[in-house]
């Protein structure tokens, strides 16, 4: 069964549970309500499995590597088996390396970083920025937006075969979009550029919530992600993949951990030999606690089946696509068509609504947590939209005065521990703002559309 595909068959389970399920915040309109958080693609709420475990280490908390005491050798114990669970949840080949980094932004620009002299670099316009802007000291060609699975496959067929057919190539591409959910043909870009002599890497960020990754199966020769996308609390990220590149580049970082031995010499200077496993681009005292929580979200995920919690995923999101094509005012973005397979992230802008507007009014009336702006992803939204790719933008910030159209759109973005009641909510939500208007006035405030607390209500 393709890593991307769901069992038909599978029985929808319960949602995972999740810290903060029952934060209750207030509204502009009085009283309060259960948050409903459904900005997943920035940040997934932390499963209460990883709290639980992280909570039952913490006593337990010592130095990693090196230490004689016993809490540092159960530390170090408990990170080398966070790698080992994180290679085994990513189907690593015995002679990848896992290396831990603070995001899937410090992972991309790590292997920026290890990039051999004179690599030509491949990349989407439609990438998160964090996989589109690291390779500045490399040779870049940017690929316009494909709109279909074979076009993108096409598009880097063509501009490989045109490179210089010596010397190394890498191609970065995402797995599932982060503005539209769309999953991207994986498999086959990974085939065209080892046809050409590439290598490529995967942006899994907002894949590996969703989905099971598999190294070997995808056949790509990188993945980096992000433990505050998979479950986690923030500041621990993922680079797996070959070791030849990052075994041969000078350390990301240099410092102790990196190093295995370090001699002055007689002329005055230091001589260093670095390690040439993980290590080497881990220096510094590792974030332990943020390693073991992505191994136990790891965990966490696999036990709960990806098969059910995709079946699940993928019956929300059709219940949100169907919600939102009721509603005549809202478009929904895409760049591979309506029925294009996608994880739980959808992107829309409502006619007549500046969306940074209409994301306040879902959170100061309904108690709705969605995002809106250009998400990191300014070329990919502004093609979406019409623009012109090169117009320049500010993250989140509202372009006009609320009720004009600006430049931006609304993500709302869920996963395995959303409810079915903040779905249903925020549909409702969609529906009553679009046909009524909002109950409160607003204003932009520090470049946020905010309630006017001022004003009485509409």
């Amino acid at each position: 069964m393709s890593v991307f595909t769901a069992a038909a068959d599978q029985s929808l389970c319960a949602p995972l549970p999740v810290l903060g399920e029952d934060v209750r915040v207030p509204l502009v309109t009085g009283g309060e309500v259960g948050y409903a958080a459904l900005d997943y693609a920035a940040s997934a709420p932390a499963l209460k499995r990883v709290w639980d475990d992280v909570a039952a280490y913490a006593p337990y908390y010592g130095s990693v590597h090196r230490g004689a005491g016993y809490l540092s050798q159960l530390s170090t114990d408990l990170f080398e088996s966070s790698r080992a669970t994180v290679a085994e949840f990513l189907g690593c080949r015995p002679e990848d390396q896992v290396v831990f980094t603070r995001s899937t932004t410090d992972s991309l620009n790590l292997l920026a970083a290890a990039l051999p002299a004179d690599c030509q670099v491949f990349v989407f316009e439609t990438e998160h920025h964090a996989s589109l802007l690291p390779w500045r000291d490399a040779r870049v060609t940017y690929l316009n937006a494909p709109r279909t699975p074979a076009q993108a496959v096409a598009t880097l067929e063509r501009a490989l075969a045109e490179r210089e057919p010596h010397g190394p190539a890498l191609v970065c591409v995402t797995g599932a979009s982060n503005v539209t959910g769309e999953l991207w043909p994986v498999r086959e870009l990974a085939a065209a550029a080892h046809s050409h002599g590439a290598r490529i890497v995967l942006d899994a960020a907002q894949l590996a919530p969703h989905h099971p990754v598999d190294i070997a199966e995808l056949d790509v020769d990188w993945v980096a992600f992000s433990g505050h996308k998979l479950y986690a609390p923030f500041g621990s990220g993922v680079l797996a993949g070959r070791a030849d590149w990052l075994r041969d580049a000078e350390p990301y970082l240099a410092g102790g951990g990196a190093s295995r031995t370090v001699a002055r010499r007689t002329d005055g200077g230091v001589d260093v030999e670095w390690h040439t496993t993980a290590a080497r681009h881990e220096a510094g005292s590792p974030n332990v606690i943020g390693v073991y929580s992505i191994a136990s979200a790891c965990k966490a995920l696999t036990e709960a089946g990806f098969d059910r919690l995709v079946a699940r995923e993928q019956h929300l999101v059709g219940e949100v696509l169907t919600g939102l094509a009721g509603v005549p005012e809202v478009k929904v973005l895409s760049l591979f068509g309506d029925d294009a397979p996608r994880v739980g992230v959808i992107s829309f802008v409502v006619e007549g609504w500046n969306s940074s507007h209409f994301a306040a009014a879902l959170s100061a009336e309904y108690g709705i947590g969605v995002r809106d702006g250009l998400f990191c992803a300014h070329p990919l939204v502004r093609t979406l939209l019409g623009s012109d790719p090169g117009e320049a933008g500010e993250c989140g910030a509202p372009e006009a005065e609320p009720g004009e159209r600006s430049l931006n759109a609304i993500r709302v973005s869920f996963g395995a521990g959303t409810p079915d009641e903040h779905v249903e909510r925020f549909l409702r939500a969609v529906r009553e703002l679009v046909s009524d208007g909002a109950r409160w006035k607003y204003r932009t405030e520090d470049g946020r559309c905010v309630p006017d607390r001022g004003a009485a209500q509409v």
